[in-house]
């Protein structure tokens, strides 16, 4: 399970204490991404360092005319081998269907560099390793409140940023997978069109559609992988890998997928919808702090002066002109209230303490009101889209036996599949991410707002039907 119990900073106390986290943090490493150099060698331009391997495109589809028959002889001549030779097409049309029927479920045939490897890198790995670059996130003795405090929030951080990378890693690197495939259907409906137009069977504007539709998905395979090279290059930020060899085998350590969606939406241990608010209050370490330098401020006050800057406060409200016209701030012109300064350390106190619970508080219900959407977007498009996907793709493929519907149509099917895995890989991805903010906020940090939706599966257009 990816989801992290612990968002205690580590603690810091003593060399001995230290020495053994660091020995045990050094075992937990894995030696094909165990850095050789220090910080020195890294930051200096002279350091030698492999170079980074090159983006592998696939290739792009042909757009030159093919040589149409001559005559009607030559046409049925070229027909009759080509609907011969239709079993052997590499990954052909019906034998997509096929092999997907008999490998069930979201994963599809892997990229050459996914082959047998060592144990995943799943998260808690993943943290161990960055904190080995992060003294900063450690508690030491000797810290007061306020200190400690500040450095659980950024641990909190951290943890969640972390997450994130890695989830955004893993989904990259299987989208990357599945456009893939998506492009690999494409061209196999290309090039039975353009042997539709060698036999004298189409025109050149139905393939030209054909490969429109191969163009799309190329465009959105190179896409689905610089997107991937581009997380694996953030999560490897964050653990402090700077060698282009280590980054790459970063790359092949991560998970084939991410972990399942759970039944429930759950706000954790011990926590109901109606401790949510109380819970992400208590986590804030700064915001106790707050409360009690508010409840020092109330106690040196008298019920009387407050009352008068209450006054105050409404008279100056009262004055204000109305809307529409020049914006004019409040104006207060008590000299005996201004120049209380205990009254002001108060007032001060009170209003910072009601701001930051507010915000706290709505922090709250947001985090968690995404959570559920985002848990029930992820259920929605495994359990329900890709679901009926599936089942749309077997009734066209009976169909396509027989003989109902086209082979372009099979094929548009095939891809569309595709493109509702790559949508519940999307969703499900949201979830992880929304998971990690909730986390974050339970442990102290702030809630920065919900991610856009993500409900798109790179694809292609619909081909057109053929004979």
């Amino acid at each position: 399970m990816m989801v992290l119990r612990r968002l205690s900073p580590p603690l810091k106390s003593t060399p001995g204490r230290l020495a053994a986290l660091s020995l045990a943090l050094s075992t937990a490493c894995w030696p094909a991404l165990a850095q050789t150099a220090g910080a020195l060698q890294a930051a200096n331009p002279a350091t030698p360092s492999s170079a980074p391997a090159p983006m592998t495109l696939p290739a792009a589809g042909a757009t030159a005319a093919p040589e149409r028959p001559a005559d009607l002889a030559r046409a049925r001549e070229i027909w009759q081998r080509a609907n011969e030779r239709v079993a052997e097409f590499p990954r052909g049309h019906i034998d997509l269907l096929r092999w997907e029927a008999s490998n069930p479920g979201e994963m599809v045939t892997p990229g050459p560099d996914a082959a047998a490897k060592a144990e995943p890198l799943d998260v808690a790995q993943a943290l161990r390793l960055s904190l080995r670059q992060r003294p900063d996130l450690f508690t030491r003795a000797g810290m007061n409140a306020l200190e400690a405090g500040a450095v659980q929030v950024a641990y909190a951080k951290h943890v969640r940023d972390l997450q994130r990378a890695w989830v955004d890693a893993v989904s990259a690197r299987q989208s990357w997978r599945q456009m893939g495939e998506m492009w690999d259907a494409t061209r196999t409906g290309s090039e039975l069109g353009r042997r539709m137009v060698v036999a004298g069977n189409w025109s050149q504007a139905r393939l030209m559609r054909e490969q429109l539709t191969e163009a799309s998905a190329w465009q959105a395979s190179v896409n689905a992988q610089a997107a991937a090279l581009a997380a694996r290059e953030r999560l490897a930020q964050l653990l402090g890998m700077w060698d282009a060899t280590t980054v790459a085998q970063l790359g092949e350590r991560l998970p084939a997928s991410l972990p399942p969606v759970p039944s429930r939406a759950t706000p954790g241990e011990d926590l109901s919808e109606a401790t949510l608010e109380a819970a992400v209050l208590r986590a804030d370490p700064l915001l106790a702090q707050q409360q009690i330098e508010a409840q020092r401020g109330l106690a040196a006050l008298t019920p009387g002066r407050r009352q008068d800057w209450q006054t105050a406060v409404e008279a100056a409200l009262a004055a204000m002109p109305a809307p529409g016209t020049r914006p004019t701030p409040p104006h207060i012109d008590n000299l005996s209230l201004l120049r209380d300064h205990t009254l002001e350390r108060s007032i001060d106190a009170e209003a910072r303490l009601l701001r930051a619970a507010s915000e706290r508080r709505s922090m709250a219900r947001q985090a968690w009101a995404n959570l559920q959407a985002r848990h029930a977007s992820a259920l929605h498009a495994q359990g329900v889209v890709a679901q009926l996907q599936a089942a749309l793709e077997q009734e066209t493929l009976l169909r396509y036996n027989g003989m109902l519907q086209s082979s372009w149509e099979l094929l548009a099917s095939a891809r569309e599949r595709m493109q509702s895995l790559d949508a519940a890989l999307q969703a499900r991805r949201d979830y992880w991410r929304a998971q990690a903010d909730w986390q974050a906020l339970l442990a102290g940090a702030d809630y920065a707002g919900p991610d856009t939706a993500s409900n798109t599966g790179a694809g292609a257009a619909k081909a057109p039907a053929g004979h």
